[in-house]
């Protein structure tokens, strides 16, 4: 059995940008997709908190330490600059897996800086754990 668990998450970043007319997906600053472990190309759910919109779109790599969210192509009617979102990942484990998972929470400032880095382990049921 494949349990699906949060891989990462960046908590209420700042859209800086929306590009209507780009292919898709969502630029994100490298720094914050390396310290939530979301790749380029993955797949990604937005929750703007601003509007209450959820949408399913792909990560791609913005520069490193330049604080870009960037929403393209038709998700980028769902949100206007300065909009509040929460991007998660997802991955999918086999309980074999279970025990050695850990979740990324990223917290960022007004600029999309990181503030803070947490790694959490999931509370495991007892039939699962060592």
């Amino acid at each position: 059995m494949q349990r699906t668990l949060l891989q990462g998450k960046l908590h209420r970043v700042t859209v800086t940008a929306a590009e209507l007319n780009y292919i898709g997906s969502c630029a994100i600053d490298q720094d914050l997709l390396d310290a939530a472990n979301i790749m380029e190309y993955e797949q990604i759910d937005l929750w703007n908190v601003t509007n209450g919109e959820r949408f399913t779109t792909y990560a791609i790599s913005a520069p490193s330490g330049s604080g870009v969210i960037s929403v393209n192509g038709s998700a980028a009617r769902r949100v206007q600059i300065g909009d509040i979102l929460i991007i998660a990942a997802f991955v999918q484990l086999d309980a074999s897996e279970l025990n050695d998972f850990t979740a990324h929470v990223v917290f960022v400032n007004e600029d999309n800086h990181i503030t803070e880095h947490q790694q959490i382990r999931p509370i495991l049921p007892k039939m699962l754990k060592k």
